[in-house]
């Protein structure tokens, strides 16, 4: 009798949530080999990827026989709506691994986990740091809640996606994006702040970065999002809305675990006024504009005084 084992079938992955980061992520699994089928609200977005992958006319027919269904939605909100208040979820084979890598609640994590638990499936809340470009070259930080089995059967899908890292049991990978963007928006302000210092003062900006980079305030806040302020490119990696989201998100945590996060709640009132402005869709680093407008100069004005404000 031979020793080899019957070959498998390839594994079958839904990719619920085709926006600014569910795309190259999609990408990066098809570049990878995975067999996918893709499902997103805005139709049109799914249908961009007919020639590669299975486009679902639903969320229970994306769901339906999947191996691994990953979802990347806007909010918990949307991923509830989306799998679990329409039952869509109801479709899952028994043995189905479900990985959010959407940004939610820890305890609305917790809830979907003890669902999919209940179904004979098996969870993981894996939400992402890295933002667009993270997501375009497979260098995101994946932060995964959930037993050490279900890790392991996720760990090569998301290899294409980026570096995993296990935090603990179902929610923890949750608790760690909130920890992550507490210091993203935290680091954002700080950033505005000492570039339009730096400026206003007679320093050029551009160098204070580039010198600050090689010290103890480098960081990819600086690098990145320094670059975006002095060229005044708000495209959306991460739009301020979501991190808006995310820092509401954070104190909410904040109270129902006792606690006072000053920073984060002063931060938190910045992006509020930020939106109020009407700059909920530029990317977060657009949090440079509420200083502006407080200070009533602009950092490129700062640089040279004869620009117009």
């Amino acid at each position: 009798m031979s020793d080899s084992q019957p070959e498998k079938l390839p594994l079958t992955i839904s990719f619920l949530g085709i926006g600014l980061m569910g795309k190259p992520m999609v990408n990066r699994l098809l570049d990878a080999g995975y067999r996918l089928t893709v499902w997103n609200r805005t139709m049109e977005k799914a249908q961009a990827f007919a020639d590669s992958a299975r486009v679902a006319a639903s969320p229970a027919d994306a769901v339906r026989g999947a191996d691994v269904i990953i979802t990347m939605l806007e909010n918990g909100m949307v991923v509830d709506d989306v799998l679990y208040v329409s039952s869509a979820i109801e479709s899952l084979a028994s043995k189905a691994l479900v990985i959010d890598m959407s940004s939610i609640e820890p305890g609305m994590a917790r809830c979907h986990g003890e669902r999919v638990a209940d179904l004979g499936g098996e969870y993981l809340d894996a939400p992402v740091s890295g933002g667009t470009r993270g997501a375009e070259s497979g260098t995101l930080s994946i932060m995964a809640g959930g037993s050490e089995e279900a890790f392991s059967r996720a760990l090569p899908i998301l290899a294409a996606m980026g570096k995993a890292t296990l935090i603990g049991p179902v929610g923890s990978g949750q608790l760690a994006k909130l920890a992550n963007q507490a210091i993203v928006g935290i680091t954002i302000g700080a950033v505005s702040e000492a570039l339009l210092l730096a400026a206003k003062g007679g320093a050029r900006p551009e160098k204070v970065r580039e010198a600050l980079l090689g010290g103890f305030a480098g960081s990819k806040i600086l690098e990145q999002h320094g670059e975006r302020m002095l060229a005044r490119n708000f495209t959306p990696g991460a739009p301020a809305r979501i991190q808006l989201k995310d820092l509401r998100m954070i104190l909410d945590e904040a109270r129902t675990e006792g606690l006072s996060l000053p920073l984060s709640q002063r931060v938190f009132e910045e992006y509020r006024a930020l939106l109020s402005s009407g700059h909920g869709e530029l990317d977060h680093s657009g949090l440079l504009l509420e200083l502006e407008r407080l200070n009533g100069v602009r950092l490129d004005a700062a640089i040279n005084p004869n620009q117009e404000s």
